[in-house]
């Protein structure tokens, strides 16, 4: 398994207790929650913390101040952080209530994200 499916269940209880309509999207072996074809948050097993993380886009005006708090990482797939995003390890996200916090900032942020573009077809 290539993430959590506990915690994705939890993740689409609160979505569905909160009456956000979100799709999910598989990639990489992991899964991506969107709201308003944005990406709201994900899961994934990340090799070298040997876990699984929740990824959390929460906007570069939050990244700073919750970084520092011991349950946070930067989200860096390639090496160079992404700002804006955060993993959030197992210790955070335990109890409804933390999961909650992370989810509800994700929430926060997701109208004022931008949507990705569309890709265009190399064929066209």
């Amino acid at each position: 398994m290539a993430y959590d499916e506990l915690l994705a269940d939890r993740i689409r209880q609160h979505l569905k207790d909160k009456h956000t309509h979100f799709t999910e999207l598989k990639m990489m072996g992991g899964l991506c929650f969107k709201v308003d074809d944005k990406m709201l948050c994900g899961l994934h097993i990340d090799k070298k913390y040997g876990d699984s993380l929740l990824m959390a886009r929460i906007g570069v005006d939050t990244y700073e101040k919750e970084l520092k708090k011991p349950e946070c990482l930067p989200m860096d797939f390639t090496g160079r952080p992404m700002k804006g995003y955060i993993f959030i390890t197992p210790e955070g996200i335990d109890n409804d209530d933390n999961l909650a916090y992370w989810l509800d900032l994700c929430l926060d942020f997701n109208p004022l994200a931008n949507t990705s573009k569309p890709k265009k077809n190399k064929n066209q």
